[in-house]
């Protein structure tokens, strides 16, 4: 099967984890800013809750109220008692994805296609042997999306707390690199102090600066800065207008090389320009929807 189309055409500057088993969450949902959901069945949820929080979450998502915001659900594994039965409830619903949590290997995914159909899949990136083999993982023809799952990876590597996330280099950059060979859309991951909005902030221009984009949240404190993170900025979008302009001037008329603030504007640069007013224009499209 072909890949679906472009995944990154939307924005995807925060994702919002919301508990599947919580009907006033579900619902609070439907009003906030958040440019996609992550609706979870896995560690939101009890052991006593799982099979209920199937019929919960179904009932929400039939209601509708979502607008544009991708609506994406993160099942159980396959290796637990309810995973497949998720698998197979999250397909019948109206969504754009399903994310597997922990998956090692493109045979997870498999599994998992082979449970789900058609529907688009996404996948929790957050072991050592995910990292390991990120690249197998993204080329899978149904994924579409890849989430850092931070909070996992750190434990597994056993590593200390540090501010600038010095341990988790390796597999974010991985990860990154894998994502982007194939396409994907990757969102980096959570940020555990959901009342630091300093701190918050210095992660997300972090992982900004690295190349995702968005961030996975995990209270809606977080929305509007993660939002603000991640989207271009007026000097930004104010520096690719002129450099597209400068650049099809120079090209119209056929002489030298165009200039910009005292740097040279090749079709690259004009490239990434373009991406970026793309990308501010469907962020505008899904304020206004």
């Amino acid at each position: 099967m072909d890949r679906p189309t472009d995944p990154r055409a939307r924005p995807y500057r925060s994702v919002l984890y919301i508990p599947g088993s919580k009907p006033r969450a579900l619902d609070k949902a439907r009003s906030l800013a958040v440019d996609a959901i992550i609706f979870d069945l896995e560690d939101a949820v009890t052991a006593e809750e799982k099979e209920n929080a199937r019929g919960t979450l179904a009932t929400a998502i039939a209601e509708g109220g979502y607008g544009a915001r991708a609506k994406i659900v993160r099942i159980n594994g396959l290796d637990t008692p309810w995973g497949a039965d998720d698998a197979k409830a999250a397909a019948a619903m109206d969504v754009d994805a399903i994310l597997l949590p922990k998956v090692g290997s493109a045979a997870d995914l498999d599994a998992l296609a082979a449970i789900t159909g058609d529907v688009p899949l996404w996948a929790m990136m957050e072991t050592p042997r995910g990292m390991i083999n990120a690249p197998q993982i993204a080329a899978h023809p149904k994924l579409q999306g890849m989430v850092m799952g931070t909070n996992d990876l750190a434990k597994e590597l056993d590593t200390r707390f540090r501010a600038d996330r010095l341990p988790l280099m390796a597999g974010l950059g991985l990860c990154l690199l894998a994502a982007r060979a194939e396409g994907l859309v990757i969102v980096d991951g959570v940020y555990n102090k959901y009342l630091d909005e300093e701190g918050l902030m210095a992660e997300c221009v972090q992982g900004r600066d690295m190349g995702f984009d968005g961030k996975t949240l995990i209270h809606p404190a977080q929305v509007d800065t993660a939002n603000t993170a991640y989207a271009p900025s007026e000097a930004e979008i104010d520096l690719a207008k002129r450099q597209i302009a400068a650049f099809e001037e120079t090209e119209a008329s056929g002489q030298g090389v165009a200039v910009v603030d005292g740097k040279i504007v090749e079709n690259l640069h004009v490239a990434t320009a373009r991406e970026l007013l793309a990308k501010a224009e469907a962020i505008a499209a899904l304020q206004a929807g």
